[in-house]
């Protein structure tokens, strides 16, 4: 596992090396909407065991390959198989295979806790004692065993989060599709749910979730980025930051946002962004940058502290790449 990773877990990851069996298979995967292609040509597979994490701007085509990997939607061309069954005529063969949470929740506010339960576990077939069984492990997974009887909609938003992740995999799916589940969730609440997504591979659950969060990027086995519809790159963490050529200065500065602002267009800097407090600067030439980026920034009223050459971050890469394949799609 490459990266920072939830306490406790790291140890516990699958082997999801050449010989795993393959969860999801994509070959050339097309979907356009009169004109405009959403998804383009997209291929990849993903091995059982393994978490594989979609990185991209908005509308980068993310949730629209969710939904056509999820049988929610017929792809336009190109093939498809989940759980060994095709994305094109065995959509409903899929959405018995899969859990699938999205960002949205899924969940009804004016149920309980337990209602909410009982609904998916009907819409799963899950009954009798494994139904008993599988809802006091969903309430306590989600904190929420003696809160079962409270209305949904009166819950924080992490144990909401927790609720909806339980309810997706109550029929205990091989295969479980997230599209962007921690979106406005806190720092905490989303630590504790990257626990519970490690206990579920751990168990041998695959896990391909879609995030714009870079600390959640660090936490997947494989990342795909993708950037107007197509997939730019493909790799592990650690192996996506070799990619990265250029020289990164880490600027530190009295006012970042500004920092970053000024920089941007300048002769010399390919791209500048805040990173926490200070600025990372892509540039062409270090010792060149390290002369005038201070007095390029006195220009504009703000200081200059210390200024040094960084590893680059997946943030880093991430702005790089989409940078050289034409920037991200506007509005």
């Amino acid at each position: 596992m490459t990266g920072s990773s939830p306490a406790g877990t790291s140890a516990s990851r699958p082997d999801v090396g050449g010989s795993a069996r393959i969860a999801v298979d994509v070959r050339n995967l097309t979907r356009t909407f009169g004109d405009f292609v959403a998804v383009d040509h997209v291929t990849f597979s993903v091995a059982e065991g393994e978490i594989f994490g979609f990185l991209g701007p908005n509308g980068a085509g993310k949730t629209t390959t969710i939904r056509l990997l999820t049988g929610l939607l017929a792809p336009t061309s190109g093939d498809g198989r989940v759980a060994g069954h095709d994305v094109r005529t065995e959509s409903e063969e899929i959405k018995r295979n899969i859990g699938y949470m999205s960002q949205l929740f899924s969940l009804y506010g004016d149920l309980t806790a337990e209602e909410n339960i009982a609904f998916f576990a009907g819409l799963y077939g899950v009954t009798g004692a494994r139904y008993t069984q599988r809802r006091d492990w969903v309430l306590e997974m989600a904190g929420l065993t003696e809160h079962r009887h409270q209305m949904t909609a009166q819950l924080p938003l992490g144990w909401k989060q927790r609720l909806a992740l339980g309810c997706a995999v109550l029929h205990e799916p091989p295969i479980l599709f997230l599209d962007e589940p921690t979106s406005g969730v806190d720092p905490v609440s989303r630590r504790a749910f990257w626990e519970l997504i490690y206990q579920l591979t751990a168990r041998g659950t695959t896990v391909f979730v879609s995030t714009h969060y870079m600390e959640e990027a660090e936490y997947c086995d494989r990342l795909a980025l993708m950037n107007r519809g197509r997939i730019i790159a493909l790799d592990r963490p650690s192996a996506l930051r070799t990619q990265m050529t250029e020289h990164i200065l880490e600027v530190e500065t009295n006012d970042a946002s500004a920092a970053a602002q000024a920089l941007q267009h300048q002769r010399g800097v390919l791209e500048a962004a805040m990173f926490g407090r200070a600025v990372h600067v892509v540039v062409e030439d270090v010792d060149e940058a390290k002369a005038f980026l201070p007095g390029l920034l006195a220009q504009h009223g703000l200081t200059t502290g210390g200024m040094q050459v960084v590893r680059p971050s997946l943030e880093d890469v991430f702005v790089s790449l989409v940078r050289r394949e034409g920037g991200a799609v506007l509005g």
